[in-house]
């Protein structure tokens, strides 16, 4: 993030201006102290003009099937080898490869017990979670609510939400947004 950063020639200060996270935390991610989750990564993304997979180290490029597929439609097989990212204690594994006129990002979600939990954040676009195992705390609009496997959750993602694992165990969940993260 620092390396992007001083590319653009832009402060923390800046960044904190159209990224709309604090100088402080933003300042804590670039010294290690602190990690990141995947919506506040997005809108430093968006404010350093990049993408976010381009903070992962050697991001390997999304694999399109072997048939040559118009761009309004993917195929991806069980036995290709997915994209995983790495966000804190989240690991989002990519459900689809990226269609160029498509705009929903399928990710499986694997979400380790415990982690720093993150402050509730609204963002562009809509988000859908669906819980295959495990629990997870999930607070939209200030009230927290506990999803059980086959429990869902679907909002607009402009309003301030968060999920946790409070467990012992890993959750697993099937999650879809939009606009696409990586």
């Amino acid at each position: 993030m620092r390396q992007f950063r001083k590319e653009r020639g832009m402060t923390l200060r800046g960044l904190s201006a159209r990224s709309g996270l604090s100088i402080g935390f933003l300042s804590q991610v670039e010294r290690g102290i602190s990690t990141i989750g995947l919506v506040a990564l997005n809108s430093v993304a968006a404010a350093l003009e990049r993408g976010v997979a381009e903070f992962f180290e050697d991001a390997p490029e999304p694999e399109r099937d072997a048939q040559r597929l118009p761009g309004h439609f993917t195929l991806t097989r069980a036995q290709t080898a997915a994209t995983e990212y790495v966000s804190g204690a989240q690991t989002y594994r990519m459900l689809s490869s990226r269609g160029p006129s498509l705009v929903l990002e399928p990710l499986l979600v694997h979400i380790a017990p415990g982690g720093r939990r993150e402050p509730a954040y609204g963002h562009a676009g809509e988000e859908f979670a669906y819980v295959l195992s495990g629990e997870l705390l999930f607070e939209v609009d200030g009230v927290e609510h506990r999803l059980y496997p086959g429990d869902s959750v679907h909002l607009r993602s402009t309003v301030p939400h968060a999920m946790y694992n409070d467990t012992d165990e890993v959750t697993t969940v099937v999650s879809v947004v939009t606009p696409r993260l990586f």
